[in-house]
């Protein structure tokens, strides 16, 4: 059973900075494409940033130039640092990657629990 597995979220002052990170547990055979959405309270999931394998990354405009993703292949970890934070980017934040749990089986999407970051004004 693959999970996804997020940390770091938390409370902030406007202008601070946060870092989560996601991993996969459980039986991982590949990880391609991974992810950060948020979502805020009566609003729909929304793509925060991606990140392939091979690197390449892509951004919400609204976070562009102050948010950073990244991942480690060798352990199948990604982050996102996020700076100069400000109340609107306040949401829970959800970790999504597509991952093989095996040799013989399809690339499948996987998404964490979440975890709240609440930045105050």
């Amino acid at each position: 059973q693959v999970q996804l597995v997020e940390s770091g979220g938390g409370l902030v002052q406007a202008g601070g900075s946060l870092r989560l990170s996601c991993a996969p547990s459980g039986s991982i055979f590949s990880v391609n494409a991974m992810a950060w959405y948020r979502q805020a309270p009566g609003k729909q999931r929304d793509l925060v940033a991606g990140i392939t394998r091979g690197g390449s990354t892509k951004y919400a405009d609204s976070v562009k130039d102050r948010f950073t993703i990244s991942r480690d292949n060798a352990r199948n970890k990604v982050y996102l640092q996020m700076n100069s934070l400000k109340p609107e980017d306040t949401a829970v934040y959800y970790c999504n990657a597509n991952i093989k749990d095996s040799y013989y089986s399809d690339y499948r999407g996987y998404w964490g629990q979440g975890t709240q970051v609440t930045v105050s004004s």
